[in-house]
């Protein structure tokens, strides 16, 4: 019977009816999935938005009209194609965003699936037996071993050599586990005999006794902290949220000024009647409504959808997986990155950086010292798959560097006997092994702390002295790099080896020395410089020392020493006791919190919140769930946790701090995106909202009727939507600071271009309609010819229709000005932008087949060849006379 068998069998372990009455008192061990919304709900919240609240009350209004017109007045039944639209509109709106919302919830519920099946070995009525993860029970006598994911929390009741990963807890890779007082860690962060559900078994084995399942583990703890829900309005929530009720209250006023400045006219003009002033009174709210749903711009929250869907799905092709759409968007609003270091900045494997070995000792004996004097194993070289480190990560690095070197590790050690062994211990600080070779050759190798190796040792390489070797060790040191130290001995018969659990050989000769590192991702410190030129803040939250976080913040270019100070650095403790007035005040120069804990790096994000900073966070480990559901965003890694990921809004698949930045042009870029659309929109509605309230007090017709006003309003600015969300990102925005949180979306420079643009199409089309209402032309070459009359004969249908054809090509031109805002480019640069350039397309059929086709639905008769070329040929001058205005600003 071997060791672990003796140690196993004086444990009885829980009986069958233990095990119902600990499940049944303490629960299951299974961490309580977030709640969800019924799928109606989810989908009722997409009517919360303001535009779409505006949209609908004025959908309301407008089916109001439309039955007095039905019924009152005996109309048809196209009077009800207005509020149709409109409610068609608010469905494709809302239902796009719950739509693509939805389909990513199910991608990343495939990505992130929680597997509580894994087998685990259980003591129970004196057998050990196997058993799902989800089974154990609190009570249970648990048997760990290397390579296996700790269960649920619990004491350690035996420990071999037992190293755990809490990385994913703590941020630590290694704490050494034992039964034994004297060595426990007083500055550990949980208790040396104690071990945490979701941690990992690095080295050694042992035997647990569970004192914590599901909920109540301090995973669970950390999970639970993960789902409470902050309710952080997005930078584009507030955005809109002032846009709507900046619509809104023009419009209204609007709508009030035409009724209540139609009213006067009515009572100075008229003489008062009953009848006649209610049905003129009536016409009144029939203009005011219809200006409401001109000005509404309806294409505004598909435009926003559109643009998120598609930025969603073109940014999973650059390791994105966006999960919440509001993400896409504050991506590009974010002014501070609150980063771990394990995993996401470093590559989460320790490297041999670099080997000294003095005096040129034979490659043999390094390699077989290495080797043989190692209890770690490499998983993955017979299948020629991703090789990985299973026990020590440290001795695990040598393994590597000798796989690297080409030396099969595993043939060295088949080819010894392994005579005597000494373990490492934190007391001793090194480790021997003694082998015989298939000659008969027995080696005693040591390797462990490099200054006591070298007090061990009797032997040294010529001109090797104590301060050589402390000099060498500094140099690494400062590099935040774990130091070996190596020395062998050919033993003769009689020579002492090890006894009483020391190495007590008298001829050690020193070998020299490895530097082994958690080595910097070969991209984060471009993709950090990218970050910070763009006028980022990154901050590195990490549970690593303060001298390792601060070499790491070296390598990646974000700590300068000849700059930064201790005013830039901070630990966990220091940061705890800072008061949250103090925290508020200094939160802005810390660049490296160090010996964080899991609740630090959420008071982080919190703080930098309350000082209006947009705040986004990566991290891979159950302890970065807190930070990552409170921030703006939550960046989560792909191979990271499943608590990490749940709480998180966008994965990235490729665990790249590039990906992060690449999320960032996409934000920003999107946000201009939007901005155009805006930009577009408000010109049209400013156009025909300042026509219809003009036309009601100067007593003409409505020159655009409701039907027409749909299709601008809603179906061509839908496909302009489509076309303006599709541009692709541009790099140049990485050039610019972050925006204010506070900017309005509407720029000064974009308020330049509504009001003017919309100005001077305004006096263009209301000087053409006075033209036409005093004139009676059949086409456009009559202008100039045609008899002048002073008398207002009111307007023909092919008037009409030359009207609403010339509104529609002044703003289908006005589309290309709006895509070229912002890009400091010209409008013709068509690169990339084949999909706007098809709806642009698609929009000029769509008015020649509306135009031709639509008759009295549209209000519209059909157009000569002619007056087609005249008016595309005419209204492209706002074309030419945009790129003329950005040539100049670009030579200015």
């Amino acid at each position: 019977m071997s060791t672990q068998q003796q140690q196993q069998a004086r444990y009885t372990g829980l009986s069958g009816s233990e095990v119902s009455q600990s499940r049944e008192l303490h629960g299951v061990n299974v961490l309580t999935p977030p709640e969800k919304e019924s799928i109606w709900k989810r989908f009722a919240g997409k009517f919360r938005d303001p535009l779409i609240i505006i949209l609908m009350i004025a959908g309301v209004l407008s089916v109001g009209i439309a039955c007095y017109e039905y019924w009152g007045l005996d109309e048809g039944a196209g009077v009800f194609f207005e509020p149709v639209g409109i409610f068609i509109a608010i469905l494709l709106a809302t239902g796009l965003a719950f739509y693509f919302e939805q389909k990513a919830d199910k991608e990343f519920e495939l990505l992130n699936q929680v597997n509580d099946d894994e087998p685990v070995q259980v003591i129970r009525d004196g057998y050990v037996t196997e058993i799902p993860k989800r089974n154990v029970v609190v009570g249970d006598i648990v048997i760990i071993n290397t390579g296996e994911e700790i269960p649920a929390d619990g004491e350690l009741l035996e420990a071999v050599m037992l190293n755990i990963d809490e990385s994913t807890l703590t941020g630590e890779p290694v704490c050494h586990k034992t039964t034994d007082p004297v060595q426990f860690d007083p500055d550990a962060t949980f208790p040396s005999n104690k071990v945490m559900r979701g941690t990992k078994v690095m080295e050694g084995h042992g035997i647990m006794r569970v004192t914590a399942v599901g909920d109540h583990t301090e995973n669970g703890k950390v999970f639970e902290a993960a789902q409470i829900d902050d309710s952080v309005k997005t930078p584009l929530d507030e955005q809109f949220e002032r846009l709507g009720r900046l619509i809104s209250r023009i419009s209204y006023c609007f709508a009030i000024a035409i009724v209540v400045g139609r009213t006067i006219m009515y009572f100075v003009n008229v003489d008062f009647e009953w009848l006649s002033f209610m049905a003129y009174f009536l016409q009144s709210l029939m203009v005011a409504v219809t200006l409401v749903v001109v000005s509404v711009p309806e294409g505004l929250p598909m435009a926003v959808t559109l643009s998120l869907a598609y930025s969603m799905r073109r940014m999973l092709k650059t390791n994105n997986l966006v999960r919440k759409m509001h993400a896409c968007e504050t991506m590009g609003a974010t002014t501070v990155i609150c980063t771990d270091k394990t995993g996401t900045l470093t590559q989460n494997q320790m490297q041999v950086a670099d080997t000294s070995f003095y005096g040129n000792p034979p490659s043999e004996v390094i390699y077989q010292g290495i080797a043989v004097n190692s209890t770690a194993q490499l998983d993955g070289l017979a299948t020629n798959s991703q090789v990985k480190v299973l026990g020590n990560p440290t001795e695990g690095a040598l393994l590597l560097w000798l796989w690297k070197q080409g030396i099969d590790y595993s043939a060295i050690r088949e080819s010894v006997i392994k005579e005597e062994e000494l373990p490492f211990s934190t007391e001793r600080k090194y480790m021997a092994t003694v082998i015989r070779s298939a000659d008969g050759t027995r080696i005693l190798y040591v390797k462990g702390a490099p200054e006591i190796v070298f007090s061990l040792c009797r032997n040294y390489p010529a001109g090797i002295t104590r301060e050589t070797v402390d000099a060498q060790l500094l140099v690494y040191q400062n590099q935040a790099m774990r130091t070996l130290g190596f020395a062998y001995q050919v033993l003769k018969p009689g020579d002492k080896t090890v006894d009483n659990g020391r190495v007590i050989a008298d001829n050690l000769t020193f070998l020299g020395i490895t530097a082994i590192s958690d080595p910097v991702r070969a991209d984060v410190p471009d993709a950090v410089r990218e970050v910070i030129d763009a006028g980022i803040q990154v901050k590195i939250v990490t549970g690593d020392t303060p001298a390792t976080a601060k070499e790491i913040g070296r390598q990646i270019g974000l700590w300068n020493d000849s700059t930064d100070s201790d005013n830039n650095i901070i630990t966990g403790t220091e940061f705890a006791d800072l008061s949250d007035e103090e925290l508020r005040e200094r939160v802005a120069d810390f660049k490296i919190i160090a010996r964080a804990r899991p609740m630090d790096k959420k008071r982080l994000v919190e703080t930098l919140q309350t000082n209006n900073e947009v705040v986004a966070v990566t991290g891979d480990g159950t302890n970065d769930a807190p930070a990552l559901k409170a921030a703006h965003v939550g960046l989560s890694m792909g191979d990271g946790t499943s608590v990490a990921k749940e709480a998180s809004d966008i994965t990235i698949v490729d665990n790249s701090f590039t990906s992060i930045g690449r999320a960032v042009m996409w934000g920003r870029s999107l946000y201009q995106n939007i901005q155009r659309f805006i930009l577009f929109q408000m010109t049209v509605n400013v156009v025909a909202s300042v026509i219809v309230l003009f036309g009601a007090f100067m007593g003409m017709q409505s020159p655009l009727t409701v039907t027409q006003m749909l299709w601008v309003n809603l179906i061509m600015d839908t496909f302009a939507a489509i076309a303006l969300a599709s541009l692709p990102p541009s790099d140049s925005v990485m050039n610019d600071k972050p925006r204010p949180r506070t900017a309005f979306i509407i720029n000064r420079s974009m308020w330049h271009f509504i009001i003017g643009t919309g100005g001077i199409f305004f006096f263009m089309l209301l000087g053409l309609l006075y033209y036409f209402e005093h004139t009676d032309i059949t086409s456009l070459t009559q202008i100039g010819s045609a008899a002048f009359s002073n008398v207002n004969s009111g307007l023909t249908g092919y008037e009409l229709s030359l009207f609403f054809t010339i509104f529609v090509f002044l703003q289908f031109w006005n589309m290309f000005n709006a895509r070229a805002f912002g890009g400091g480019r010209s409008a013709l640069h068509i690169k990339g932008c084949r999909g706007f350039l098809f709806i642009a397309f698609m929009i000029l059929l769509g008015q020649i087949a509306i135009v031709t086709i639509g008759g009295r639905f549209f209000s519209v008769e059909p157009l000569q060849p002619i007056d087609w070329a005249i008016i595309i040929g005419g209204t492209s001058s706002v074309l030419w006379i945009g790129e003329l205005i950005r040539l100049i600003h670009k030579k200015q």
